[in-house]
């Protein structure tokens, strides 16, 4: 996951600020912006991927868009994938972070990447954007997905993002040599850890 590498635990993104940021589904009016957020994100960087690095813009509009779209209803998917739908954190009128929530999970990704995926504008990380990101995920993902835990990953090379992910309530479930594998409950929730 790109995440905040540069993590500043003392920042807190204050109420007015947390309240010009806001996720939004990937859609055809905000193509261009859309375009230049993922032509400018890694292919691979902390586990997060980026399959449509180096698109061109055609591609992007006629391909890559019209399968955000499609993943999120469940159709077209390759075999073995889940519907996933992709969330774009917008500050104002820019795209700071991309959010993507997979549905539920097979076997595969519930011992792997889990159900969200995050990356953050490299010149945005460590000003709290991925925390406030994930919390907006993590309150779009229990529409969505089937489990009673919302599973994540984060490499161990990555300090910054299990930071992200324990400030909303994730806790490590498991580990290997490479990533923790964390889990958030909806007592989390609940008992109002991811508050508005």
């Amino acid at each position: 996951m790109i995440s905040d590498n540069t993590f500043d635990e003392d920042f807190i993104v204050n109420e007015e600020e947390a309240n010009m940021l806001y996720l939004k589904e990937a859609n055809p009016e905000d193509l261009e912006k859309e375009f230049e957020f993922i032509t400018n994100t890694p292919e691979e960087e902390n586990g997060f991927t980026n399959p449509a690095f180096g698109c061109s813009r055609e591609e992007f509009e006629h391909k890559i868009l019209p399968g955000y779209l499609n993943a999120a209803k469940g159709v077209g998917l390759k075999e073995g994938w889940v519907p996933e739908t992709e969330f774009f954190l917008w500050e104002d009128d820019r795209i700071v972070g991309l959010f993507r929530i997979r549905h539920y999970l097979t076997e595969a990704l519930a011992n792997g990447a889990g159900h969200i995926g995050y990356g953050i504008r490299k010149e945005c990380r460590g000003k709290g954007y991925a925390s406030e990101g994930l919390r907006l995920a993590v309150e779009q993902a229990w529409k969505l997905i089937r489990e009673e835990e919302i599973y994540l990953s984060v490499r161990k090379d990555n300090p910054g993002s299990i930071q992200v992910q324990k400030k909303n309530g994730a806790y490590i479930h498991h580990e290997d040599e490479k990533e923790f594998y964390t889990r958030i409950r909806k007592s989390a929730l609940e008992t109002g850890l991811l508050k508005d």
